[in-house]
C-alpha cells in the first residue's frame, strides 16, 4: 500500500492532534515510510466505550494511509489501571482481566485489515511482562525514571494528598516498557492516545531515548467535551459502551443522534470517514437549517454503521421512526424493539392487564390517574401507535407486539414501554 503523504494534514484538519513530540519529525516520517505504531487499550472493563472509539478510529486512520498498526491490549497494564483523578482502582482477577482481554480484542479487530504488506498486528503485554523479575524491572527501566519528574505528573500531584499507591504510581513504567519491546522487536516508532495519556507517552519516547539510544515519536489526540465543558462518554444509563449487550444500537443512534449543533461539526471529523466537502456542507446545513438536523443525522448513521453494521442502524432507525408514531412497530425485531423500551424506560407486569389509565400511572407517563384520564380525554395517549379514546381501555394478548410488548405514548415525544410476562 502506497503511504499517503496528506494523512497529518488531515489529522490535524480533524484536531486530532492535541499535542506532539515533533510535529515537523512526525510528518517527515509519515511522508517517507511505512511506520509502525501502537496504541494501547487496558482492560479496565469488559467493553470499550466512545473515548476509547477515538483511538481505534484513529489507528485505522494511519493503516488506511500506509502505515502499520499494533493494537495492545493490556493483559498486564489492565491488572493495575493507569491513574486517576477520582481514586484508586479497583484490582481486578487475573481470570477477569483475561476475559475483558478477549472481550476488547475482538471490538478492535474489525476496525483493522490484518494482512497485506502493512497488516495489522495485536499483541498483549503480559507476553512480555509477565515473565520479567523485580530485579531487572528496576535496573533496566526504573534506573531511567526520575522519581522528582514522576511526581511532577498532573494526576499523580493532584492525587498525592489523598494518596496514591506504589502499584498506580508505577503504572508510567511499564506503558514505557511496553513503547521500549515494541520498538526493539517489531521497529515501532510511534505511540498516540488520548490527551490524558500524554505524560506515558512522552516517558516511553524518553525510555527509548535513554536506554536504547533510539528516536521515536508520539501524539495525543484531544478530550472530547460538551458545550459547557463537560466529558462526552456518559447517556443516561452510563457509560457510551461500544458492546451491544451494555448499550443497544438503538441507543447508541440515539446518543449521536442528539448531539449539539454547535458539536456536530467536531464529532463528524474525528468518528466519521466522510470527505471534507461531506463535513462542511453538512455543518453548513446544520447552520442555516438546525431544525432539519441533517448533521446529527448523518453522524448517528455513520458512526453506528462503523460499531454495528449497516442492519443494525437500519434497525435502530426504523424503531425510531416506530416508536414516535412514524413506523410501524409491528416490523420490528423484537430484540431491537426490547432494547430501545428498556433504555427509554419500561414496566413488567404480569397476570391481568390493567386498563390503559393504570399503564400510564405506572409507567411514569402521567403522575396520577386523573391525569392520565385528561390526556386520554384531550387525544394525547397512544397505545402501539393507535389513539385511545376510552379511559377504560384494557389491553389484550391481540395488542402485543412482539410476544410480549405494549407500547404507550403521551403526545409526540414521550413513550415508555409495558413488557408482559407470564401470559
Amino acid at each position: 500500500m502506497s503511504i499517503d503523504p496528506t494523512l497529518l494534514d488531515d489529522l490535524e484538519w480533524r484536531g486530532l492532534v492535541a499535542h506532539s513530540t515533533d510535529l515537523d519529525a512526525l510528518r517527515d516520517a509519515l511522508s517517507e515510510r511505512s511506520v509502525g505504531f501502537y496504541v494501547g487499550f487496558d482492560p479496565t472493563a469488559p467493553s470499550l466505550h466512545m473515548g476509547h472509539l477515538v483511538q481505534v478510529l484513529t489507528a485505522r486512520r494511519l493503516q488506511l494511509a500506509g502505515h502499520r498498526p499494533y493494537a495492545l491490549v493490556g493483559g498486564a497494564t489492565g491488572m493495575i489501571g493507569d491513574p486517576r483523578d477520582s481514586g484508586e482502582r479497583t484490582l481486578n482477577s487475573l481470570d477477569v482481566v483475561k476475559d475483558w482481554v478477549d472481550r476488547v480484542r475482538a471490538q478492535i479487530e474489525p476496525f483493522l485489515v490484518f494482512d497485506g504488506p502493512n497488516g495489522a498486528t495485536m499483541v498483549n503485554n503480559y507476553a512480555w511482562t509477565a515473565s520479567l523479575s523485580t530485579i531487572d524491572f528496576l535496573r533496566d527501566v526504573g534506573k531511567h525514571f526520575p522519581v522528582n519528574r514522576m511526581l511532577a505528573r498532573d494526576v499523580v500531584s493532584r492525587r498525592l494528598e489523598q494518596g496514591i499507591s506504589y502499584t498506580e504510581f508505577s503504572y508510567v513504567l511499564l506503558q514505557s516498557w511496553d513503547f521500549l519491546n515494541l520498538y526493539q522487536d517489531h521497529g515501532v516508532t510511534l505511540q498516540f492516545g488520548g490527551s490524558d495519556q500524554w505524560g506515558n507517552l512522552t516517558a516511553g519516547v524518553e525510555l527509548i531515548r535513554r536506554a536504547a539510544g533510539g528516536h521515536a515519536h508520539a501524539f495525543a489526540t484531544p478530550l472530547l467535551t460538551r458545550s459547557d465543558g463537560t466529558k462526552y462518554g456518559k447517556t443516561e444509563g452510563g457509560a457510551l459502551w461500544l458492546d451491544p449487550e451494555m448499550l443497544s444500537p438503538y441507543g447508541f443512534h440515539q446518543f449521536w443522534l442528539n448531539a449539539e449543533d454547535q458539536k456536530v461539526g467536531e464529532l463528524l471529523r474525528v468518528f466519521t470517514f466522510l470527505s471534507r466537502e461531506e463535513i462542511e456542507s453538512l455543518e453548513e446545513q446544520t447552520r442555516e437549517k438546525p431544525w432539519l438536523r441533517a448533521g446529527q443525522k448523518a453522524l448517528a448513521d455513520e458512526v453506528t454503521a462503523l460499531v454495528h453494521g449497516e442492519d443494525e442502524t437500519a434497525q435502530a432507525k426504523a424503531a425510531a421512526a416506530a416508536l414516535f408514531g412514524g413506523g410501524d412497530l409491528h416490523g420490528l425485531r423484537g430484540a431491537t424493539l426490547g432494547a430501545a423500551l428498556r433504555e427509554a424506560g419500561s414496566v413488567t407486569v404480569s397476570g391481568e392487564l390493567p386498563t390503559v389509565v393504570d399503564l400510564l400511572v405506572e409507567t411514569g407517563l402521567a403522575k396520577s390517574k386523573g391525569e392520565a384520564r385528561r390526556t386520554v380525554g384531550e387525544g394525547g395517549a397512544y397505545l402501539n401507535n393507535d389513539r385511545v379514546d376510552d379511559p377504560e381501555m384494557v389491553p389484550t394478548q391481540d395488542d402485543l407486539v412482539a410476544g410480549s410488548w405494549l407500547v404507550l405514548r403521551r403526545g409526540k415525544k414521550n413513550f415508555a414501554g409495558v413488557e408482559v410476562v407470564g401470559r
